[in-house]
């Protein structure tokens, strides 16, 4: 009676200590769902999509001409007395770029959009891998909590037998005290996976900017079919489709109109003005006012002083860099690629022995050891050491099926980043001039 208390105790304890799981309400909600709600309603797919918009908006500024001045021109003009001289009028003057200033500057926004859409395909890849990863670790959080409260049931088990022994006089009270131990071990087992289950849920719902998603239960098993892989192509695949790396060669070809841009900036521009005056001067033959009379003007700007020299030099530097960045974003993709890859490949085949080979094999011995002992067979270490290889290779199962899941499913995102970074953002194009006209 003594020993069945001290397990209840032990139970009701670790029960108490335990996360509070969140009530399931709702249908199951599966992977596709949760990507939908994910790209609807995450706020970093509103910000990447306007950051498009921007540099539209940008490239279409960009050819725009400048501005004609009109104003009021007067000449001859008294103070004092009445004085029916002078010349009163109207002008318009008009700025005309030339050396195709326009159409480099519209050149150096045009690449903006497609950087800024490249980080909008970048952070639609980490959205999605963000909202799968955390999918299947919650699938696998929900799956270790089944195995754990498996494994607090054969705890309870042990430390029944190792009662009744104890009871009896055939157990010693060291060995009731470890299966006890052993026991409350098991329970903090289980309330971290569902602390770590709570989490997820939490994460999942503010992935996909649903908060309802948190109390839902999820469809699918966390033991499905992990995607298969081929080293080569899977890096290869991801060089020539990596958003990052589109995003960086946008801008380099950006730094390269730049250059463009103000190397073209010393050409001179056209300066043109015309208007109309009414001269009030009364002409020497006539005896009548000249009346309206019309003017033009014309000139250009002559790069002597400025030559843009420093512009360009400058632009040329951020063309070296912005080549430089592709080709190390390359390098470093095929260093991550590797990592990941190498990880995944570890992963994929130790849950693959830990599920037909290990576990089996070590849940027996268990069983075993167990048998013997309340038999009087064989000594509690026995079956203290079984009892914990079972619960350390059902943790290490569990850890490499999840590190194979996350390895793949970042390598199938291009190695993108998280869901809730905030998105990349294209140049501005600020540097595509750089002289006075």
């Amino acid at each position: 009676m003594k020993a069945a208390a001290v397990i209840a105790v032990t139970v009701c304890w670790a029960a108490s200590a335990g996360a509070q799981p969140i009530p399931a309400a709702g249908p199951p909600i599966g992977l596709e769902e949760l990507e939908r709600l994910a790209l609807q309603h995450n706020p970093t797919t509103r910000a990447a999509a306007a950051a498009v918009d921007a540099a539209r908006g940008r490239t279409q500024q960009a050819g725009a001409w400048p501005n004609p001045i009109a104003g009021y021109s007067g000449e001859e003009l008294k103070a004092g007395d009445l004085d029916r001289r002078g010349e009163h009028g109207f002008f318009i003057e008009q700025t005309i770029p030339l050396g195709g200033k326009l159409r480099l500057s519209r050149a150096v926004f045009e690449t903006t959009i497609a950087q800024a859409e490249a980080n909008q395909d970048l952070q639609r890849l980490r959205i999605l891998s963000s909202v799968r990863q955390t999918y299947y670790r919650l699938l696998l959080s929900e799956r270790r909590i089944e195995v754990q409260e498996r494994l607090a049931a054969l705890a309870s088990e042990a430390v029944g037998v190792t009662a009744q022994l104890f009871n009896v006089g055939a157990a010693d009270r060291p060995d009731f005290l470890e299966s006890e131990i052993e026991a409350r071990r098991v329970q903090l087992e289980l309330n971290r996976a569902k602390n770590d289950a709570y989490a997820a849920r939490l994460r999942l719902a503010a992935l996909t900017g649903t908060p309802d998603v948190a109390a839902r239960p999820l469809a699918g098993t966390a033991e499905a079919v992990i995607p298969e892989l081929e080293r080569e192509r899977t890096v290869q695949t991801l060089l020539a489709q990596s958003p990052e790396l589109r995003a960086a060669r946008a801008e380099l070809e950006r730094t390269r109109a730049v250059t463009a841009r103000a190397r073209r900036e010393t050409y001179p521009d056209l300066f043109l003005r015309g208007g109309a005056a009414h001269n009030r001067e009364r002409g020497e033959d006539t005896g009548r006012p000249i009346g309206w009379e019309g003017t033009l003007e014309a000139g250009i700007s002559i790069p002597v002083f400025n030559r843009n020299t420093g512009a360009i030099a400058a632009a040329r530097a951020d063309e070296t860099r912005a080549l430089a960045e592709v080709t190390r974003l390359e390098l470093s993709l095929r260093a991550r690629a590797a990592d990941e890859f190498a990880r995944y490949l570890s992963a994929l085949r130790a849950s693959e022995v830990y599920r037909e080979e290990v576990l089996p094999r070590a849940e027996e011995a268990y069983r075993l050891y167990l048998a013997r002992y309340r038999d009087m067979a064989a000594a509690y270490p026995q079956v203290l050491v079984a009892q914990r290889t079972l619960f350390e290779m059902s943790n290490e199962y569990l850890e490499s099926l999840e590190s194979a899941w996350e390895a793949a499913l970042r390598l199938q995102g291009f190695l993108a980043g998280s869901g809730l970074d905030a998105p990349a953002g294209a140049a501005d194009g600020a540097g595509e001039g750089g002289g006075e006209r």
